[in-house]
């Protein structure tokens, strides 16, 4: 294919998710007791603006690529809103004004992780070997946007900390509007006519088709794993601070997973060449169930060395299974409703894993918590190790793609 539309693409890619790396690893301190002072509810609502987003995507948004608007089109005018919107965060200090622009943000923000998913397999010739290329500049992006943010943040006193916090809104929104600007270059990418009337709901199509055993299997595996994968974010950090780590090492520490992932995504097109999707996929699986596993029996002072080597496995776990999803859902479902089935995977990646993960391992931590203090992490952390597992087996004993939308080696 066309070098340039790669590199288009690979930048489009790692815009997107500069966007959102810039304000998510610092806006839990921003909203807390030492800066706008939001309380434990307040910060809740606030992290569920993403779960609300990713199902009203499905309905809506989804809708409208598959079946009305040019896939560049939604994503510049996405971007400007999105952006308008992260804008009003830099200056919002109440909940209510805070909260409202969050969903605002999220409501223009989250479909446009499905619809350039969509963007780029339609403009690549060998979607299989080149989306692992082009999504790793997602990654990069973060890096970029992540990194540089929270060290400079970590030199100031804690006061100038949350103060200069809010810049983070500032260069979201810029971002914002640098790729609102950039996908009016992207290649033209109308959505395709619909196969029959009846099928004008294009969320309600692609709902249908998983009445197909293995579209099925694999919905359910992706919400077990999307709840673990979530989990994982939402334990981690504590875990890693009562075990010794230095608060400002826990970024650092769990941001080790990324730098796998650059390499994973490079090596996604031939692992699933070789493997094909159910093992790519069961591979993925199995490195949350050996990071969770680790640290279960590993977690503690004596194990820092192990605890870092194995945040290794991240790059595993989401480019071997969520960005294989991606790539089989492209391949698997009608070309007229493939956004609105990117969404409802998103549905469960972004949303309701999410939901589930913060309903089941907080109480679930709570109720593990030591009459000394700490908690039993061994018993809290085999939990989604045996979810892991689970879907694991369930995938490889029941997942049977046909062969039509199977990879070059098969499945």
């Amino acid at each position: 294919m066309n070098s340039t539309v790669r590199w288009q693409l690979f930048a489009m890619m790692a815009l997107q998710f500069f966007i959102w790396g810039a304000w998510l690893p610092l806006v839990w301190d921003y909203m807390g007791a030492g800066g706008l002072g939001f309380d434990a509810a307040q910060q809740a609502w606030v992290g569920s603006a993403f779960a609300i987003a990713s199902i009203v995507a499905v309905f809506f948004s989804n809708q409208f690529v598959d079946r009305t608007f040019a896939a560049e089109r939604f994503v510049a005018f996405s971007h400007v809103v999105g952006g308008g919107a992260m804008l009003g965060l830099w200056w919002a200090t109440d909940f209510r004004t805070f909260l409202l622009l969050m969903l605002l943000h999220s409501l223009f923000y989250v479909p446009t992780i499905s619809v350039t998913n969509t963007l780029a397999f339609a403009n690549l010739r060998e979607p299989q070997r080149e989306f692992g290329l082009v999504r790793m500049g997602g990654t990069l992006g973060w890096i970029a946007a992540a990194w540089p943010l929270y060290f400079v943040m970590q030199g100031l006193p804690a006061a100038e900390k949350i103060a200069a916090s809010r810049d983070m809104f500032m260069v979201s929104a810029v971002a914002s509007f640098v790729l609102a600007a950039f996908a009016l270059r992207l290649p033209h990418t109308p959505p395709k006519q619909a196969i029959a009337t009846a099928d004008r709901l294009a969320w309600m199509k692609a709902l249908r088709l998983l009445s197909h055993p293995y579209l099925f299997v694999l919905f359910l595996v992706t919400l077990v794993d999307a709840t673990i994968h979530n989990g994982y974010f939402k334990m981690a950090g504590g875990f890693l601070g009562d075990i010794g780590f230095a608060r400002e090492d826990v970024m650092p520490v769990m941001s080790l997973g990324q730098v796998a992932e650059i390499l994973t995504m490079l090596a996604l097109g031939a692992v699933l060449t070789r493997l094909g999707w159910r093992w790519t996929m069961t591979l993925g699986i199995l490195g949350h169930a050996a990071r969770f596993l680790v640290f279960a029996l590993f977690g503690d002072a004596d194990h820092h060395a192990l605890i870092v080597a194995v945040q290794l496995l991240h790059g595993i776990c989401y480019a071997f299974f969520f960005a294989t999803v991606y790539i089989f859902v492209d391949a698997s479902f009608p070309k007229d409703v493939r956004t609105s089935a990117q969404g409802l995977f998103n549905l469960l990646i972004l949303g309701l894993g999410d939901l589930i993960a913060n309903w089941l391992f907080f109480p679930l931590r709570e109720s593990l918590r030591l009459p000394g203090g700490g908690v039993d992490y061994r018993t809290l952390f085999l939990w989604p190790t045996g979810m892991a597992l689970f879907g694991a087996v369930l995938l490889a004993l029941c997942f049977r793609p046909p062969a039509a939308a199977a990879p070059d080696a098969g499945t």
